[in-house]
């Protein structure tokens, strides 16, 4: 049987970068990684379910697109292999309804009604957005990217229209979220976490482009909270790498106003301008590397 310490499941070409940074990682510190792809994934699964091939952690970033990779995630499962971002959370913290209500008991999120699917209850009888205030952002539970996410004026919302454009799906009615100005830019952060280690970036609403906080920054303008509010999301989630985002208000408060975006988009920003920064790939590939030759299970 052959062995490696940990398997990695990937799909999309913008994903290839990533991948070599962190199987170089994991080589660095003694790892044998298993990549597989859909090129040979169904020879792999029938290795797996041989006997004939076994690994010791999973990095899966291919069941979410293509369930054709399940078979994996399962005798990862079965086998008692550790994963980066276990299935049954990651599912979890994709849906935002179920998010929101993890999140909000113990951390500041906006208000927010969340409204059943159109497609189990056509009919909204006495919903009453006034507490939402003029603005809010309306979008579905699932997704990412930003689809499906739109700002309605409260007074007159096309609430019933808005949500038969995915009628399956639970929508989140929230307060439109207006960050504070801090040295001239929007007070508005994604924060990445990777195994136990914290990266904040100022994070254009419109761009989408990556600035990392510096030190001087984090305590000049007081934003320690991000790191810890990221510390507690990750313990509310269970996952090991994610990114959230969270603004401060002109009030001062900070709020989480994106829970749990995974899987994270890693390409690098030398290649797209709304890429993670190339330095900040390398130290997550050797993050998630430490993590895993520490939580593998062996042979």
């Amino acid at each position: 049987m052959q062995y490696h310490d940990v398997c990695v499941t990937w799909i999309a070409e913008q994903d290839a970068h990533f991948i070599r940074l962190f199987e170089a990682a994991c080589r660095a510190r003694g790892l044998a990684v298993l990549q597989i792809t859909p090129a040979d994934r169904d020879r792999r699964v029938a290795q797996l379910a041989a006997g004939e091939v076994a690994f010791g952690a999973l990095f899966d970033r291919a069941s979410d697109e293509d369930s054709d990779f399940l078979p994996v995630v399962a005798w990862a499962g079965e086998h008692a292999a550790v994963s980066v971002n276990p299935y049954t959370r990651a599912r979890r913290a994709a849906n935002k309804a179920l998010t929101h209500r993890d999140l909000s008991t113990t951390l500041n999120t906006p208000c927010t009604i969340v409204v059943p699917p159109y497609a189990e209850c056509p009919e909204l009888a006495d919903l009453d957005l006034a507490p939402l205030g003029p603005s809010i952002t309306m979008k579905p539970a699932h997704g990412g990217g930003g689809e499906g996410v739109v700002v309605l004026d409260a007074a007159a919302a096309p609430v019933q229209a808005t949500r038969q454009q995915y009628p399956d799906d639970s929508y989140l009615l929230q307060t439109y979220v207006v960050p504070a100005q801090l040295g001239g830019r929007p007070a508005w952060f994604r924060i990445i976490y990777a195994a136990g280690h914290v990266y904040p970036f100022w994070w254009d609403p419109c761009t989408h482009a990556y600035t990392p906080v510096s030190v001087a920054e984090e305590n000049g303008f007081g934003l320690r909270p991000l790191q810890d509010m990221t510390r507690r999301i990750a313990e509310i989630c269970g996952l090991c790498l994610f990114s959230t985002e969270i603004a401060r208000q002109a009030g001062g408060g900070f709020q989480v106003v994106d829970y749990v975006n995974d899987p994270l988009d890693l390409r690098p920003q030398s290649l797209v301008p709304n890429g993670v920064p190339d330095q900040i790939l390398g130290f997550i590939a050797g993050n998630l590397a430490d993590w895993i030759g520490i939580r593998r299970c062996p042979t």
